[in-house]
């Protein structure tokens, strides 16, 4: 099979599209043929050995993908060959074929497409679990999304509003802003221009923000953090940034507020039928059409490195996809 292969881990330049081994399900796996792949912060930083884990070399990053269900190994029930599906994988998936654990593969709703369905497991699926069982955002309350535009920030914005939030998004352009806007955000702050706290306090009358959302670490996030309402959560959902802010805990004591930690991943894998509920609902909500990734750079397979390149460089707004299979 054709795959974006990493042989040494490093800068996502050395990556190239080269012959792999077809993936033989194991006991409890699946193999997907892969007809487009969700692209992520983490796939960069895996490339680079600065992830939670590394995998085992060669390997292909990408673990969001959408595809048709190839084989099944022992012990699998469920799916059956030519099943449509969306699987988390923690890498693998920029490649013809990956295998999964079938813990984390989902069925396709009719009416779905592979490329949307392959943007909202990872983005909308951990923030969901972060504003509704992490946070406990209520409806009223308002939610600081920082890094708003990007694939994470802009899940916050949609599903911040359909929980009822008053949202101010925090990007770093006007044209990241004006996306934001169009999905939903009531409010924006170009914190490349404006004083955060002072334009959050601004907009809140000086109560300051019940929730805020942090994919980007850095900086921002003590800002942030100053800017919190009484009795408020500050997600740390991680680190685009490239540095983990070193909190001073006094804020966090003269606020009453908590600092709550968001590891999508690990709850998948601690408890896999609470994660599948979270997922189905969200893909329930793609069929019905009430939420939509924006999908802001689709590529095919032989052009994977400029997506990775893309996303390393913050030139994404919403998501990224890698095409297997067909034209972009």
């Amino acid at each position: 099979m054709k795959a974006l292969v990493c042989r040494a881990f490093g800068s996502i330049e050395s990556l190239t599209v080269d012959d792999m081994p077809d993936p033989s399900p194991l006991a409890g796996q699946v193999a997907v043929g892969v007809r487009a792949c969700g692209v992520n912060f983490p796939d960069v930083l895996i490339v680079q050995g600065k992830y939670q884990f590394k995998p085992p070399l060669p390997f292909s990053p990408g673990g969001e993908v959408a595809g048709f269900v190839e084989a099944v190994g022992a012990g699998v029930e469920g799916f059956h060959v030519g099943d449509r599906v969306v699987a988390i994988a923690a890498w693998g998936g920029m490649a013809e074929k990956v295998a999964v654990d079938a813990s984390q593969v989902l069925h396709m709703p009719d009416g779905v497409d592979f490329v949307t369905a392959s943007c909202v497991c990872s983005a909308h699926g951990t923030t969901l679990y972060a504003l509704r069982e992490r946070a406990r955002l209520r409806a009223g309350e308002t939610l600081l999304v920082l890094g708003a535009a990007g694939g994470l920030g802009l899940s916050a914005v949609q599903l911040g509003k359909r929980l009822g939030a008053r949202v101010i998004a925090a990007a770093s352009t006007p044209e990241k802003l004006a996306t934001c806007l169009r999905n939903g955000a009531d409010l924006a702050i170009d914190y490349s221009r404006e004083d955060l706290k002072a334009r959050v306090k601004e907009l809140t009358g000086g109560a300051g923000a019940d929730v805020i959302y942090d994919p980007v670490g850095g900086a921002y996030t003590e800002q942030a953090l100053r800017a919190i309402a009484w009795d408020g959560r500050l997600l740390v959902i991680g680190f685009t940034a490239g540095e983990i802010p070193r909190i001073p805990v006094n804020l966090v004591l003269l606020k009453s507020c908590s600092v709550v930690g968001v590891y999508w991943g690990m709850a998948l894998m601690r408890d896999p039928p609470h994660g599948r509920a979270i997922l189905e609902e969200v893909l329930r909500s793609v069929k019905d059409g009430s939420l939509l990734p924006h999908v802001h750079v689709r590529v095919p397979l032989t052009r994977a490195l400029d997506a990775l390149r893309a996303i390393e460089e913050r030139r994404v707004q919403g998501k990224a996809v890698v095409v297997v299979g067909g034209e972009a």
